[in-house]
């Protein structure tokens, strides 16, 4: 199997109020690069998801993304500027160092999907 390629693997983020989560994601930097009707595609550079009009509380609830970036403290200052959180009542921690190695922090989309911000740290010796 090692000589088939690979090109993307998305998620399908469930969006309880799909316009409120469309115009979310749209705030936090992402941009909607296709809407149809009731599925829409961002990204954000390389990376990219699918946000669709599907709401399953148990499966928003217990969805985590893990978006990697190259700072980590940036997008936190980004995030916070961008004023999202009050204006969302979105649920966050700001960034912390965690045991795996990576500093990341921790936001909660309107939907209640947990998303994880996070750069790689250097290895301790």
């Amino acid at each position: 199997m090692s000589n088939l390629k690979t090109v993307e693997i998305k998620a399908f983020v469930p969006a309880k109020d799909f316009a409120l989560s469309k115009q979310f994601y749209q705030e936090l930097g992402f941009t909607m690069a296709w809407d149809g009707g009731d599925l829409a595609y961002f990204h954000h550079g390389q990376t990219s998801f699918l946000l669709q009009d599907f709401y399953e509380q148990a499966l928003a609830e217990n969805l985590m993304m893990h978006l990697l970036v190259e700072d980590v403290h940036a997008w936190w200052a980004a995030v916070v500027a961008s004023g999202v959180i009050e204006r969302y009542a979105l649920r966050s921690v700001p960034p912390q160092l965690q045991p795996w190695g990576m500093t990341d922090f921790v936001l909660i989309d309107p939907s209640g999907v947990l998303w994880r911000i996070a750069q790689n740290e250097p290895a301790q010796p």
